[in-house]
């Protein structure tokens, strides 16, 4: 299998070489060229598997002959073995409902499913061909401390993360600047997430610098993020339905940089039985908007009770992009041109009516996430996060419906606290974190200061 880019300026690349470029160079997202079409028996089959044994059946096709069955297998193992469920990401049952907990990982977030793995691969790749990788991501809140965990002491790897300043919740904050390995910078931008996720594209976009300085990404620009997440939409299928080809489940996913949902997106193009993929935001409404009038439209970054979704531009909305016009790379540069341009980009009305089969939206405020983390609370005891919860309010009644956990609700107890009156227990992963020492930097969100800061650190 080779990959593409959004935008067409580059020419095929293998999966290796897809994982260390991250941003393709042409400014585009990399793609599968192609998507292997799953079997009924081959569902059916895979259903009877294990976490990890899943993992390997789904990625072999996307690595191919890059790495051997055996290397892969070792790898999916490793990654997995820190999670504290048994089953990495066990599926619950609360009230008339599924909830997928994603949660279990070191940093207790979702991003652990893909991040311990993306660590593990980067470290085997270096040590089979050489170099090293300097690390430049974005976070608005675990992505970066998810990230860490997955490189922190890793030989030939440092990792500088960039942060939106007093916008991530302290939990979130402490878990990243605790971390005081030698091959860890955190950087405190003061601006938004997309901020810094703009200065990260930049950095990336400058071809010259990427080269000299062995750039790499962890955001969900790098496609094995994605890859890795498609796994347990696999797995949650399989456990709600036994199995079962014939049965279609739903999901509910909280949404900020469109890359968990597009994996839940590239399942159901894969052949996975999937009713309805639910798009839930919070205020920050942009990918509602879009789904609802084909118009996608930038605006102001509104800070809410669920951070982690509080963003504008998200990434991996190009990758859905590229495959709703036909996976035609001249039309994706002519629409981000006109964002470019104009701050918006607009579909065509079958486009449109495409996107709306692909997903149904809903934006929740803060009112409603706490309203709904109360009354699940009341219901049946269960504590759900903030974004958690605008997935559950946004799925609704549905029959068959798997909601999207990505978050422990610990992280963000301050808002528990407020809509239930009591925090949730903290996993251990999360205690005594404010009492330990921190180490960052604060710049402004200028891009010759985050540029000067990278190059000094490396020739320190």
């Amino acid at each position: 299998m080779k990959y593409v880019s959004t935008r067409g300026g580059v020419p095929p690349v293998g999966f290796a070489e897809a994982v260390r470029m991250g941003l393709a160079d042409d400014g585009g997202l990399l793609v599968p060229d192609a998507l292997p079409q799953l079997s009924p028996d081959t569902l059916r089959d895979w259903s009877r598997l294990r976490f990890q044994d899943l993992a390997l059946e789904l990625m072999t096709p996307f690595v191919g002959d890059e790495l051997s069955r055996s290397d892969l297998a070792d790898l999916i193992e490793r990654s997995y073995a820190s999670f504290t469920a048994p089953e990495v990401t066990p599926v619950v049952e609360v009230g008339s409902r599924w909830v997928l907990e994603l949660f279990h990982g070191p940093t207790a977030a979702f991003k652990d499913v893909a991040l311990q793995f993306l660590g593990n691969l980067f470290e085997y790749l270096l040590v089979r061909d050489g170099g090293e990788l300097n690390i430049v991501g974005a976070t608005s809140g675990d992505t970066g401390s998810a990230a860490i965990a997955g490189v922190r002491g890793k030989d030939r790897i440092r990792i500088f993360v960039l942060f939106p300043k007093g916008r991530v919740s302290p939990i979130q904050e402490r878990q990243m600047t605790t971390v005081l390995d030698a091959n860890v910078h955190n950087i405190a931008l003061r601006g938004s997430f997309d901020d810094a996720q703009r200065l990260v594209k930049t950095l990336f976009r400058d071809l010259a610098l990427k080269r000299e300085c062995h750039l790499a990404a962890v955001n969900s620009i790098n496609w094995a993020r994605i890859l890795a997440q498609v796994v347990y939409y696999f797995y949650a299928w399989a456990r709600v339905t036994d199995g079962n080809p014939d049965r279609a489940i739903s999901f509910s996913v909280p949404t900020g940089n469109f890359g968990d949902i597009f994996a839940g997106f590239l399942a159901k193009r894969m052949g996975l039985p999937v009713d309805r993929l639910i798009l839930a935001t919070n205020r920050n409404d942009i990918l509602t908007r879009f789904v609802e009038t084909g118009v996608y439209e930038t605006g102001p970054v509104h800070a809410t009770l669920s951070p982690a979704m509080d963003i504008q531009v998200a990434s991996n909305f190009e990758r859905y992009l590229y495959f709703l016009v036909g996976q035609d790379p001249d039309r994706v540069r002519c629409l981000f041109d006109a964002l470019s341009r104009h701050g918006r980009l607009i579909v065509t009305e079958a486009e449109q009516a495409r996107v709306k089969s692909d997903f149904a939206a809903m934006a929740v405020d803060d009112d409603a996430t706490l309203s709904q983390i109360r009354e699940t609370f009341t219901a049946s005891g269960y504590i759900l996060d903030p974004h958690t919860a605008i997935g559950v309010r946004a799925g609704g009644d549905r029959r068959d419906l798997v909601c999207l956990a990505t978050a422990h609700p610990a992280k963000f107890n301050e808002v528990v606290h407020r809509a239930i009156g009591r925090e949730a227990p903290p996993p251990a992963s999360l205690r005594g974190l404010m009492e330990r020492p921190i180490r960052s930097i604060e710049l402004g969100a200028d891009i010759d200061a985050v540029r000067d800061f990278l190059r000094e650190t490396l020739e320190r």
